[in-house]
Order: structure tokens, then C-alpha cells, then sequence
């Protein structure tokens, strides 16, 4: 990891320990802010890939406010093309370059994955719920089975930018993480 990357990181876990700590987000979210990424656009310092849970606010999360975080949130924190081309165009066009795939405790997606006949499983569900199944396999403990998942998603988005032009030897970080809905805390995996 280079140094700039290092300083985004540790700026992520300053943030988590803050929210920890004062149990709201202190991002700003003020008027200011507002009109200045209206009109400088946005410049955020990492991408953040997590499931659509409700419980889970990557910027509540890490203490950031509006243009900060590049969020992408889909059910299960499942990747495929859409979410890639999410991922690219925010290190190709924003410079964040340091992804974190965030999974969470107490995931619905991954305790459907692991207690779902997959054949009688929604018309849509049903897709989510294959990839989450490729990643734990037969795990049953919800935390190692997350990890399990994060991982996945971690070498997924490596090995499809592993040689993308835009993206120099050591620039671009993927990293892991679990969120913990009870104690608000992020674990680095």
C-alpha cells in the first residue's frame, strides 16, 4: 500500500472510531459542502462496496459527509459487471483508489444463502443468492461465512482490474472489512 493509500485507510478507521464513539455521523452534509461539490464535482477518497441493508451507512460508518465516500450497495455486497463498472469509473474518473468491500454481521442475503432451498427461491433473489453460496460454501457461522463473502468480493474486484490501464503497480488497494450492527465497529479482514 502506498503512502497516500495508508492515509485514506487511516482515515477510514479514524472515522469508524469516531462514529463509535459519538454514535452519529459528523460527516458535513451542510449547504456549503452542497454547492461546492455542485459545482467542483465530487472528489471522494475511497469506494465502498456494501449491501443494501438498511442497518448499514458506509457514511455514517466512517464519519464522512457529502462527496467522500463512492458508494456502491447492492444486497449481499454480491459483484458482477454493473458493480465493476461502478468500481472503474470511480478510480478511472474520480482517483479513488482505494476500494474497501464492506460486509456486515446479521446479513439477511447471507443467512438466505445458507438456509434457502435455491430452487424455490425468487425469480431475482435467486442470483444473489447463487454468488453468495459460490463464496461460503457450506458455512453455517454467519460471521465466518461474511468473511468468507467479503473475501470473494475482495479477489473478484482484484483479478478483474488486476491489469486495467488506468491503474499503476501499487495504486490501487482492495481491502475487506466487517461491520459490526451491534457495536458499530469495522474489523479489517
Amino acid at each position: 500500500m502506498n503512502k497516500e493509500n495508508e492515509k485514506v485507510l487511516e482515515r477510514l478507521k479514524e472515522g469508524n472510531e469516531l462514529y463509535v464513539r459519538e454514535g452519529r455521523n459528523v460527516g458535513d452534509v451542510s449547504l456549503p459542502i452542497r454547492i461546492k461539490t455542485a459545482r467542483d464535482g465530487q472528489h471522494p477518497y475511497a469506494i465502498v462496496i456494501t449491501c443494501s441493508d438498511s442497518r448499514v451507512i458506509p457514511d455514517a460508518i466512517f464519519s464522512a459527509g457529502i462527496g467522500e465516500l463512492f458508494v456502491i450497495r447492492v444486497a449481499g455486497n454480491v459483484i458482477d459487471k454493473h458493480q465493476l463498472g461502478s468500481i472503474e469509473y470511480a478510480f478511472s474518473h474520480l482517483d479513488a483508489n482505494v476500494i474497501v468491500m464492506l460486509g456486515h454481521t446479521k446479513c439477511g442475503a447471507i443467512s438466505a444463502a445458507q438456509n434457502t432451498d435455491h430452487e424455490a427461491t425468487d425469480k431475482f433473489i435467486k442470483y444473489i443468492i447463487e454468488d453468495i453460496t459460490e463464496a461460503i460454501g457450506t458455512e453455517k457461522d454467519d460471521y465466518k461465512a461474511t468473511v468468507l463473502n467479503v473475501r470473494h468480493g475482495v479477489d473478484m474486484i482484484k483479478n478483474a482490474f488486476h491489469d486495467h490501464p488506468d491503474i499503476e503497480d501499487g495504486d490501487l488497494d482492495v481491502l475487506g472489512a466487517v461491520y459490526d450492527i451491534e457495536t458499530g465497529t469495522v474489523e479489517w479482514i
